[in-house]
């Protein structure tokens, strides 16, 4: 499905969202508030998103039969995660929409195909380059210089499937490490603060973008956003702006993150793209309380085909993620003036998993 195609789905429709994760369920949530149904393909039977709707299907994303009947209860796919198999999709675009569209999968899903994509459209990004054994990471280490980060082309997330080289690191260790013969070597970025942008685009072409966000990571996994981010106007325009171009040459429809870096450059501070997130992003939580409208609510407008929303800013907004064991401690933020507590209903924790997540917000200053 293509931008120039039309879809409008009514309340009481419903959407298919491949993906039962956290994402899925804030998802269904704002459908919901929309009046719309939403049901959940995932092969997981403990599926946070299974508990917030009424219909799911819990099977293999190769299970062409369970794949179909899914496709005919529903009116329109989309997905929480990015890694959705291509057959998968396949499959299901052959029934009804999905959106995003299943070719822009193929561009976001491997690391090179998204920086040679980015790199085209004059947006800049790290130095890189394509490694496909421990020679041609040599190589490249030679041509792009230490310190430096390689990276599985496919399936990496939350510091999984990358790792830093530095001199005198054993390259066939790291190489070894990694699992892949599909690879990306990219220069290390001596960045001020990581930021993204969180945009969405309509089926005819409205971009709409959220202020952007500064986010902290510990352990590569997101702690901490915060919005707006500390930058300039003019910086902050610029990324906007960024972001807004991805999204139309992909010819995007529904909720997209671009990851970037701010670095020092020559006079004033500049902007990289470091990776794209097509879909709804753990660093848009905050606009869940923080905002008037929230990157969920903003996908399922786009993806019905109902107009985007203007986001609003309530204040200067924090998102810390409660990540392990930080979810035994919620208790003690249901006190705390301004902030919001969301917990995905998951099982038990453990080092890295996602549990929940607070917002804090501060309204703005009496002039």
């Amino acid at each position: 499905m293509t931008a120039s195609d039309t879809l409008k789905l009514k309340p009481g429709d419903t959407i298919g969202i491949l993906g039962g994760g956290q994402l899925g369920r804030m998802l269904a949530m704002a459908a919901a508030r929309l009046g719309l149904r939403c049901q959940v393909f995932s092969p997981d039977p403990d599926s946070p998103a299974f508990d917030v709707v009424q219909r799911a299907t819990c099977a293999e994303y190769a299970d062409v039969e369970a794949l179909e009947l899914f496709a005919n209860d529903v009116d329109v796919v989309t997905y929480e995660f990015e890694n959705v198999p291509a057959a998968t999709a396949l499959v299901l675009a052959a029934r009804r929409p999905v959106l995003p569209a299943q070719k822009i999968l193929e561009t976001t899903q491997d690391r090179l195909i998204e920086k040679d994509f980015v790199s085209r459209l004059g947006i800049g990004t790290a130095d890189y380059a394509d490694v496909t054994s421990v020679g041609s990471l040599r190589a490249a280490i030679a041509r792009i210089g230490l310190p430096a980060v390689v990276k599985t082309r496919r399936f990496g997330y939350d510091g999984k499937g990358q790792a830093i080289i530095r001199e005198g690191d054993d390259l066939d260790a790291v190489w070894d490490s990694l699992g892949t013969k599909s690879a990306i070597l990219e220069a290390f970025v001596p960045f001020e603060r990581e930021i993204s942008v969180i945009a969405a685009r309509s089926a005819t072409g409205e971009v709409e973008c959220f202020d952007v966000t500064e986010n902290e990571h510990r352990d590569h996994i997101l702690k901490i956003s915060r919005a707006p981010a500390a930058i300039s106007d003019e910086l902050a325009t610029q990324a906007r702006a960024i972001a807004g171009k991805i999204a139309a040459a992909l010819d995007y429809v529904g909720v997209l993150a671009v990851e970037m870096f701010v670095v020092s450059g020559k006079g004033t501070p500049t902007v990289l793209v470091n990776e794209i997130a097509p879909r709804v992003h753990n660093s848009g939580h905050w606009t869940l309380d923080g905002a008037s409208i929230s990157q969920f609510e903003q996908h399922i407008r786009a993806i019905a085909g109902w107009p985007l929303g203007k986001p609003v800013r309530h204040g200067a907004v924090t998102m810390t993620n409660l990540i392990g064991d930080d979810i035994l401690s919620y208790e003690q933020w249901l006190t705390v003036p301004g902030a919001t507590v969301h917990l995905y209903g998951k099982g038990a924790p453990r080092p890295g998993r996602k549990m929940g997540h607070v917002t804090e917000v501060a309204p703005p200053r009496k002039p």
